[in-house]
C-alpha cells in the first residue's frame, strides 16, 4: 500500500515554544521517515509579500491597513503552498510537511470587529488544509518568560496575550464548525522534548 503524505501545522501564542517544538518534532519524524520531512514556517519570507509582512511584524513599516495585511498573508500562504508545500508532499511516498503557523494564526491576528473570522478565512480557503493542527496551550506567564529568555526585539503581535488566547479559542471553534479542521490542543508547559513527544503520542502516521 502506498504511504500517505502528512501535513501538520503547529500553532500557539508567541512564547508558547511552538518554533522550538516544531524543530524538535521535525528531528523526531526525520528519524523514522528517512529524511522525508520538510520543516517550514509562516509568514514565509521567500514567498509572495514575505518581505512586506516581515517589515510590518518588525515595525519597520507602521502605516498599513489590517485588510492589506490580511491579503498579504493570504497571498504569502497560497504562494507558499503552490511552490513549496504541495510539491514536497507530492514528490514521493511518506512525505511530511511541518509548518510553524498557518491559517489559524491569520484568523486570530488579521480579524477585527468589522473583518470577522469568516472574512479572513475566505481569503485563505484555497490554501491546502492541514491533516492536523496542533495548538500549544501555555499560560501567559510562561509565554512572557520565554519571550524574555530569547532576548529579541518585540514584534507587532507579541502583547495582549490574554486577548490573543481568547481569539485563538474562538477561531479554533470557528474552524472546527465551518471547515471541519482536525485541531488538537496540547499542554505546552513542559520541556520542548516533552511537548514534542506529547504531539507524537496524539498522532502518528499509520505507516510508522
Amino acid at each position: 500500500m502506498e504511504k500517505q503524505s502528512l501535513f501538520i501545522a503547529i500553532e500557539g501564542l508567541d512564547g508558547s515554544g511552538k518554533s522550538s517544538v516544531s524543530r524538535q518534532l521535525a528531528e523526531m519524524l526525520n528519524e523514522s521517515s528517512n529524511g522525508a520531512v520538510m520543516l517550514t514556517y509562516e509568514p514565509h519570507d521567500p514567498s509572495c509579500a514575505g518581505v512586506f509582512i516581515r517589515q510590518v511584524l518588525t515595525k519597520e513599516i507602521t502605516r498599513f491597513t489590517p485588510r492589506v495585511l490580511a491579503l498579504a498573508f493570504a497571498a504569502n500562504r497560497l504562494d507558499h503552498c503552490d511552490r513549496e508545500i504541495i510539491p514536497w508532499l507530492e514528490g514521493g511516498e511518506n512525505r511530511i510537511v511541518l509548518t510553524d503557523r498557518y491559517y489559524l494564526s491569520s484568523l486570530v491576528y488579521q480579524s477585527s470587529d468589522d473583518f470577522p473570522y469568516a472574512a479572513v478565512f475566505a481569503l485563505n480557503e484555497k490554501a491546502k488544509k492541514p491533516d492536523i493542527i496542533f495548538f500549544i496551550e501555555v499560560s501567559d506567564q510562561i509565554c512572557y518568560e520565554r519571550m524574555k529568555i530569547r532576548n529579541q526585539p518585540e514584534e507587532l503581535f507579541e502583547k495582549n496575550l490574554s486577548d490573543s488566547r481568547r481569539k485563538y479559542h474562538e477561531a479554533i471553534s470557528f474552524l472546527r464548525a465551518h471547515n471541519h479542521d482536525n485541531i488538537v490542543e496540547i499542554d505546552g508547559s513542559g520541556s520542548i522534548n516533552e511537548v514534542a513527544n506529547a504531539i507524537l503520542q496524539k498522532y502518528r502516521p499509520s505507516s510508522q
